[in-house]
């Protein structure tokens, strides 16, 4: 075989590799394709989908209030006024709330709970607490936890700031009240009971605190 087929049969060889790494690289097409679609910029795509967020519904409030409702419309003017406020952080933070005040009171632990408790809250709380000392009275409690909980409305007053949001829940928690001799006059320490609670938090949007208290309860 002389050197010009030799050297022939190498490129040849060479231009075989070549396509069939292009075609494993960059696929193939079969019959009839559309020519490609140019992909808008960048920041056409950033802006289409800032205005989807801004102009679609806060699933934040939509998730937890009808959308359209006073307490939706409530909700938002909250977050307009305090853009960090959250309301399913909120909803969280009144969870942990609703275990550490009744809890509290259970107990008769009220001084602890004074900063989270309007003075009305505080004042009919120590009263209860003063009673059961009073005729030798303690409960022994145990919380379980919240089986149920559901935010029922949201106010809020655009000259004042006031926002006050109304959650309900059912908690669950074993509870027993002794006498001063320790005989236990009601409850079980074994026995479950489920209590429903209406309660009422607070809270001055344009302040630097960032505390929600309790200012009402209900049943």
């Amino acid at each position: 075989m002389n050197m010009p087929i030799v050297q022939l049969l190498v490129l040849a060889a060479i231009a075989i590799f070549l396509i069939l790494r292009l075609r494993s690289v960059l696929g193939t097409r079969d019959g009839f394709e559309k020519p490609p679609v140019q992909a808008p910029s960048r920041r056409d795509d950033s802006r289409r989908d800032f205005e989807v967020i801004e102009g679609g519904p806060d699933h934040d409030i939509i998730d937890h209030a009808p959308e359209g409702s006073p307490s939706a419309k409530a909700l938002a003017k909250m977050k307009a006024v305090d853009p960090s406020f959250n309301v399913g952080e909120f909803l969280g933070g009144a969870r942990g709330a609703y275990e550490m005040i009744l809890m509290g009171f259970e107990r008769g632990d009220v001084e602890e709970l004074k900063p989270f408790l309007a003075e009305d809250v505080y004042e009919s709380f120590a009263e209860v607490v003063e009673n059961r000392r009073q005729q030798g009275l303690t409960i022994e409690a145990e919380f379980v936890g919240v089986r149920e909980m559901s935010l029922v409305e949201a106010t809020f007053d655009e000259v004042s700031k006031l926002a006050e949001i109304t959650v309900r829940y059912t908690g669950e928690l074993t509870s027993v009240v002794k006498d001063a001799s320790g005989t236990v006059i009601e409850g079980s320490p074994t026995s479950v009971k489920r209590q429903k609670d209406v309660w009422t938090y607070a809270r001055n949007m344009g302040s630097d605190d960032p505390n929600w208290q309790l200012v009402a309860t209900d049943e």
